[in-house]
């Protein structure tokens, strides 16, 4: 991977050069303050935020919607676009093949993803001390941002190479995936939706399950089902983008 120019090149913007940082602080400058007040700001209800489990649940949210915000940004190259390259001069001029161009995007993703979880973790565990979380939830809840944040980005990834030289096209189809898979998702079946499965997780509480031709699907079964649909069809659609790039 250290020898992938795409690999090399995302390591040199967003880490070397710190084009990425603003990213990350942004999602601490977002998370802690909201961590504190929650915890400290006497006009709210000490009962509502700060009973059992109720901090670590609402820092666990926000830590997927901020993790999973920003991963799309980073995999639609919102950051700094004029620094990368573009991607038809990759494919057509240095001959880069398209599967090396993909396993370097989704191992920068899952490098971002793991260095966001890396800045929450702290806050999230301080929470789930408060609360008196288990471990178990902890690692659950770190693991399941993760997965999501790299699910998303997929789509991040199809955006930025079906519109590359579109900015504009790109942002708003991130912005309205991102509202569907996190926020609408959850007017078509409740436990589709992750900020919805996430906390009745960490609640221990049972979905409704889904009946369908006869047959009754668990709320768990058809939320990673729906998960993995998101990925694979993320991941095809992505690698069906660039070989269109290619041909062009």
């Amino acid at each position: 991977m250290s020898r992938n120019p795409v690999f090399r090149e995302g390591i040199q913007i967003y880490l070397i050069e710190g084009h990425g940082f603003s990213a990350y602080c942004y999602t601490l400058l977002l998370l802690a303050p909201l961590e504190f007040l929650a915890l400290f700001l006497p006009v709210l209800d000490p009962q509502t935020w700060i009973g059992p489990a109720n901090l670590f649940k609402l820092t666990s949210v926000v830590t997927l919607v901020l993790v999973v915000y920003f991963c799309l940004r980073i995999a639609n190259q919102e950051f700094v676009p004029w620094r990368f390259l573009p991607l038809k001069r990759r494919l057509q001029q240095e001959g880069v093949a398209v599967p090396d161009i993909v396993s370097a995007q989704f191992a920068l993703l899952g490098l971002h993803g793991l260095l966001f979880i890396l800045i929450a973790a702290p806050l999230l565990i301080w929470a789930g001390a408060i609360a008196r979380a288990s471990v178990v939830s902890m690692l659950l809840t770190l693991c399941f941002v993760l997965f999501y944040a790299v699910t998303c980005g997929a789509w991040g990834l199809f955006a930025v190479t079906l519109w590359e030289r579109r900015m504009e096209n790109r942002q708003i189809f991130v912005r309205a995936f991102f509202f569907c898979a996190v926020f609408a998702s959850a007017a078509f079946y409740l436990p589709l939706n992750p900020i919805a499965f996430l906390l009745s997780q960490l609640e221990g509480k049972e979905m409704a399950p889904l009946s369908l031709w006869g047959w009754k699907w668990s709320a768990a079964s058809v939320h990673f089902l729906f998960d993995v649909f998101l990925l694979g069809s993320g991941l095809l659609v992505y690698r069906w983008a660039l070989r269109r790039e290619a041909a062009a």
